[in-house]
């Protein structure tokens, strides 16, 4: 395992009041073992940590991030796998050992307060009983094991990431209140000229549905530009190979990973960011970004994303490829300055650390108090058994 610590930000006092920072905490973000976080992470959930860590070490916090190595982070990351070219069920079951061998480290090394958990086999290294653990469900809920749903362990807390995932639960799950995502509304302020042409961008994978968003652009005559990774999994190199790559004709262009700058410019500039999910989307950071650069969203019907796009206002909500084509021509009709109000209004970055930090000086606090209260019966206990004697 490879330690990497950053210097920390300066801990700045408007953090105080904006996040409730109270008691400094210790906090363990562990990130899903096979995707790197950062700034520029492809990853909804990995944008997430990049946020928390960020805030936790700028609100004066000691953060903690387990992650694969490559990541970037301000607290001290503490990498675990490395990148593969090929993602095999061999490497995958190394990378989870490997993973649960630096949460062990990091609870010895650190007196942790809480320990935050954003994998979709989060089960797979849940550490044993210690610090409370919060995990948040950033996939449809169908997509983990019962047994990850109800989870056995003591201290251990799981909640969703917008309101029709968390209808979604299972009978009997007990979950926290939902805590939505944000974007950094500051940073994606940029104004540009619109051009013609739309933009799509995620994983490259067969849920995603970028060939559909292909077809629907071909349909309009407008060329489609496609940011994202493939990842080492065969099933997404497959899909590239037989569904996207002989798509990218006609002016559409497939541009792999983008940083912030070069994301937010396109972001600002497209006609419309197109969201052709063919599972049901718990959240969709992209979104909130497009909105947030003033850029209309035209996406399926799937699962969160009726939250973030407000039909005929922020963009359109469509069931097919025809009406996704009908869409693009219709997104200029759209007013780019109601797009960002409404990202203003609803989708701040601060707002979902305010619930987060909440979140962890109540479990945290909770944590303390047990504790204390089982080393005052230890000790009547003790003073008892010495009266006897």
């Amino acid at each position: 395992m490879v330690f990497n610590a950053r210097h920390s930000l300066p801990v700045e006092a408007e953090l105080g009041a904006t996040y409730g920072c109270g008691r400094q905490l210790t906090v363990l973000n562990v990130a899903y073992p096979l995707a790197p976080v950062g700034p520029g992470a492809v990853g909804g959930a990995e944008q997430v940590v990049a946020a928390l860590d960020e805030a936790l070490t700028r609100a004066g916090h000691r953060s903690l991030v387990v992650a694969c190595q490559g990541s970037l982070v301000h607290g001290c990351l503490i990498a675990a796998a490395p990148c593969e070219p090929e993602f095999s069920e061999e490497h995958i079951r190394a990378a989870r050992t490997k993973h649960a061998g630096a949460i062990e480290y990091a609870l010895r090394r650190w007196q942790v307060d809480l320990v935050h958990m954003h994998g979709v086999d989060f089960h797979e290294y849940l550490p044993a009983a210690g610090p409370p653990v919060l995990v948040t469900l950033h996939l449809p809920l169908s997509w983990y094991p019962e047994k990850a749903l109800f989870p056995q362990r003591p201290g251990t807390f799981l909640h969703c990431v917008s309101h029709t995932q968390h209808k979604d639960r299972p009978a009997g799950a007990t979950f926290l209140p939902v805590i939505e995502n944000g974007v950094p509304l500051e940073e994606l302020r940029v104004r540009r000229r619109k051009r013609k042409f739309v933009l799509a961008l995620g994983r490259i994978c067969p849920e995603k549905g970028f060939h559909i968003a292909l077809d629907a652009a071909s349909r309009a005559g407008i060329p489609l530009l496609i940011g994202g990774q493939i990842f080492p999994y065969r099933t997404h190199a497959d899909y590239f190979k037989s569904q996207i790559a002989p798509r990218l004709i006609g002016g559409h262009r497939f541009l792999g990973p983008l940083g912030l700058a070069r994301k937010r410019r396109l972001l600002t500039s497209a006609r419309c960011l197109l969201v052709p999910s063919l599972v049901a989307e718990t959240s969709s950071l992209v979104a909130m970004e497009a909105l947030a650069c003033g850029t209309p969203v035209i996406a399926f019907r799937a699962g969160a994303l009726a939250e973030i796009v407000d039909h005929g206002k922020t963009g359109f909500l469509v069931d097919n490829e025809h009406e996704m084509a009908e869409a693009i021509q219709a997104a200029t009709q759209i007013d780019p300055q109601k797009c960002r109000d409404a990202a203003l209004a609803r989708f701040s970055v601060e707002r979902m650390i305010r619930g987060y930090f909440r979140i962890y000086h109540e479990l945290a606090a909770q944590a303390r108090a047990c504790s204390i209260a089982s080393k005052i019966v230890e000790l009547e206990s003790h003073d008892r058994f010495a009266n006897v004697i």
